[in-house]
């Protein structure tokens, strides 16, 4: 049982990290590769019906089924981070993904704490926007410009690059306002919260794929096998641990992923994918790493003096 605090994490929050990032980086390959054999909307609502089903048994075996979300207002909390922090991004990373590299979305997640940051300051109390948080975020968000604008082609997108680029970094916005709903969700165990959150992303997701992407015609294939890697791991085993990292270490803490989620998904995409990189790529990881470090240079001084 993890037992870090937002001002304490301990090595049961650093391991689950370290593991969150590595299979949050195989993620956007995973999803490339699914895209091989079926619609994006059908990837997205796949992979959460997929890790919701997986979680929903464990939580009804482990006493931490959907019974234990708290009323009516959990249950509004629980559809709300459904639709904004499941629903929603999965859409619009799997539409992204036709037209950018699996590497580009990856880096486009690194971006979260520089969303994460000034919401954080508005709705956290105990939050402040001191000097260097301030030039951190500017930094931070000179690198999103960058890798967001084009620098050459990345893929064959043709006139649907830019939107696809567009639609990564706004998962990604997604991301980081699912973030502060978590935290501020009613108490209820990490299993609940995550198996209802992707129960309903799926029920969202599942008649949009019908109506635009048809009724799939499933087979054993490498796009199959990818999509239930992705629905398994990505999703509901890498929501569930980053559900419990924020409940137990905080919003900040967990958003520190997003130093190793980049590097990982470059590596997979470079080296496994074959995908060629624009240096504008690397240049933007270099900003938004060095805008993230500075702007939560106060919490990440706590958090390894201790």
């Amino acid at each position: 049982m993890t037992s870090g605090t937002p001002d304490a994490p301990d090595a049961s929050n650093w391991i689950t990290l370290f593991i969150l990032s590595i299979v949050w980086g195989a993620a956007f390959m995973s999803m490339a590769l699914a895209l091989e054999g079926y619609g994006p909307l059908t990837v997205a609502a796949g992979r959460t019906g997929i890790g919701a089903l997986a979680l929903l048994i464990l939580g009804s075996a482990l006493g931490q089924g959907l019974g234990r979300v708290p009323g009516r207002q959990g249950w509004a909390m629980v559809s709300l981070i459904g639709l904004l922090n499941v629903a929603l991004p999965f859409a619009l990373l799997t539409w992204g993904l036709q037209y950018v590299p699996s590497a580009f979305a990856g880096v486009s997640m690194g971006a979260s704490p520089l969303f994460v940051l000034p919401l954080a300051i508005l709705f956290s109390p105990g939050e402040s926007a001191d000097l260097r948080r301030v030039i951190g975020i500017v930094v931070g968000f000179v690198g999103v410009i960058v890798l967001v604008v084009p620098g050459g082609e990345l893929a064959s997108g043709g006139e649907n690059e830019m939107p696809g680029r567009l639609a990564c970094v706004t998962a990604t916005l997604c991301y980081a306002v699912g973030a502060i709903l978590t935290r501020r969700a009613p108490p209820m165990p990490p299993l609940t919260l995550t198996g209802g959150m992707l129960l309903v992303a799926t029920a969202v997701l599942a008649p949009f794929a019908l109506i635009f992407d048809g009724l799939p015609e499933v087979s054993v294939s490498r796009a199959t096998l990818a999509l239930i890697f992705v629905g398994l791991c990505p999703t509901g085993i890498a929501f569930f641990l980053r559900v419990r990292i924020i409940q137990s270490a905080g919003m900040i803490f967990m958003s520190l992923v997003a130093y190793m989620v980049p590097v990982w998904a470059v590596i997979f995409g470079v080296f496994l994918m074959g995908e060629e990189l624009q240096p504008s790529l690397y240049i933007a990881v270099l900003l938004i790493v060095a805008g993230v470090a500075a702007a939560q240079w106060s919490s990440l001084s706590r958090l390894f003096r201790r």
